[in-house]
C-alpha cells in the first residue's frame, strides 16, 4: 500500500472517529498522524458547524494544532474527568492490545488515557497484527543511568536501540526524558513484560497499552470499520 492510500485510509478512520466528540464533551485528542486527520475535522466542524468541547492534548504539537483552529485546549489537572480519548496506535491484536510510542508521545498518551471514561483508536488495516511486537516497543527512560537499564534490557535480550534523531542526537520525548525501542519482533506474554518494564528502575513508562481500549475504528478500503472490545 503506498502512502497516499495509506493517508486515505487514516483520513476515513479520523473522519469517523470524530463524530463521536459531541458539544460539551471534554475530549483527549492523541497525537500521530492518524489523529492529525482526526484534528483537522474537528478543526473544521468547530469552524463550520459550531461544535464546541474542551481538548486535553497528549503531546505539544496537538495541542499547536488544535489551537490553530480555535478549539479550547485545557490542561489535564484541570478537569476532573475525560469523556473519550481519541488516538492512535502503532499495533492492535485481536485482544485489543496494543503498541503506543512510536510518536515519543507514550506517557502523556497513558496518563489521559487512563484518565479517559471512553478510549477509542483509530488506525490503519496495516496496524491490526494477530501478535504484537513487530512494531519496536517504546519505553520512556530518565536520561540519568540510561545506560545502565539499556545494559539491563541487553541481559535480558530485549534488543534495545536508544532511539536518535536525524542529527544523530538523543529523542527527547515532552517530559525531556529518552526513548528505548525494543526490537523483540513478537510478544507471547505481555503482562509480564509490562511488568518486568515499570519495575526497572528508571524506566518512567512503557508502550504497552493492555486491554485498555474500547473501540478501535479501523481505515478500511470499503470504509472504516468498528472493532469494539467485549471485555471491557
Amino acid at each position: 500500500m503506498d502512502k497516499a492510500q495509506q493517508d486515505a485510509l487514516k483520513k476515513a478512520a479520523g473522519i469517523e472517529a470524530a463524530k463521536l466528540i459531541q458539544d460539551g464533551m471534554i475530549a483527549g485528542l492523541g497525537t500521530g498522524s492518524t489523529v492529525k486527520f482526526l484534528v483537522d475535522e474537528l478543526g473544521r466542524r468547530h469552524q463550520e458547524e459550531g461544535l464546541e468541547f474542551t481538548g486535553v492534548t497528549t503531546s505539544r504539537r496537538t495541542q499547536a494544532q488544535a489551537e490553530s483552529y480555535g478549539i479550547k485546549i485545557v490542561d489535564i489537572d484541570d478537569v476532573d474527568h475525560i469523556d473519550i480519548t481519541i488516538d492512535g496506535a502503532d499495533e492492535v491484536d485481536k485482544n485489543f492490545n496494543g503498541i503506543k510510542g512510536g510518536g515519543a508521545a507514550l506517557l502523556w498518551e497513558k496518563i489521559v488515557a487512563t484518565n479517559s471514561n471512553q478510549i477509542v483508536w483509530i488506525v490503519d488495516e496495516s496496524k491490526v497484527v494477530d501478535t504484537i511486537g513487530k512494531f519496536p516497543l517504546p519505553v520512556e527512560v530518565i536520561p540519568f543511568g540510561a545506560g545502565h537499564v539499556i545494559k539491563k534490557f541487553e541481559a535480558k535480550g530485549y534488543k534495545p536501540v536508544l532511539r536518535l534523531d536525524a542529527d544523530g542526537k538523543e529523542v527527547r520525548t515532552d517530559e525531556n526524558n529518552f526513548v528505548v525501542d525494543l526490537h523483540l519482533e513478537r510478544i507471547d506474554h505481555p503482562q509480564e513484560l509490562a511488568e518486568d518494564l515499570i519495575t526497572t528502575v528508571g524506566v518512567v513508562e512503557h508502550g504497552l497499552f493492555l486491554n485498555m481500549v474500547d473501540k478501535v475504528i479501523v481505515g478500511d478500503p470499503n470504509g472504516p470499520r468498528v472493532l469494539t472490545n467485549s471485555n471491557k
